[in-house]
């Protein structure tokens, strides 16, 4: 008889971490809670030493350099962390793959409201119809820019995080600014 190791409790973290962001981009627009605030737990589930990654936000550089992923430039990062927007001119440089291999489309986590501020009209997989929610603190024009740069299959999955709360939209999901 074989026993499995147990998990230690950063593997039980960074397990419900994974699970959260899962579920969060396969439900879009339905926030998920994560173990822990902040972008500690999503770099912590989905960056090693395969990974490019660009921060924005100089805090978080030690906890991803822990991680052993390259820090890179935005244009080439699979990985982007922006922090809180003031501008909505990094989203021209994010990764968006090609018709070959859309899969080369970054991954892109943010700071802003959930709940709060103006509505958004999600369209699309994983959606029942269709779910407006609210997301505040994003730059003017935001919205527009990231369909601008999607063309499924090709674009930018999306992670918004507020304390612990995080909602996904992935690239398939359609956005209407209301």
């Amino acid at each position: 008889m074989s026993a499995a190791p147990l998990p230690n409790a950063a593997e039980t973290r960074d397990n419900a971490a994974f699970d959260a962001l899962l579920w969060a981009l396969s439900r879009p627009g339905l926030p998920r809670t994560l173990p822990e605030p902040g972008e500690g737990p999503i770099i912590a589930a989905l960056l090693d030493r395969e990974c490019r990654v660009h921060s924005a936000e100089p805090r978080l550089v030690p906890e991803i350099m822990r991680t052993g992923a390259e820090i890179a430039d935005i244009s080439r990062a699979d990985h982007v962390f922006l922090g809180t927007m003031t501008s909505r001119d990094a989203l021209t440089e994010i990764a968006v793959g090609s018709d070959l291999y859309p899969d080369d489309g970054a991954t892109v986590v943010l700071r802003a409201q959930i709940g709060t501020g103006p509505a958004v009209r999600l369209r699309g997989p994983g959606i029942d119809g269709e779910l407006v929610v609210q997301v505040g603190g994003l730059p003017g024009g935001f919205w527009e820019t990231r369909a601008a740069r999607a063309r499924y299959p090709m674009g930018f999955d999306l992670f918004v995080v507020e304390g612990a709360e995080v909602l996904g939209i992935p690239r398939s999901t359609e956005v209407e600014v209301l």
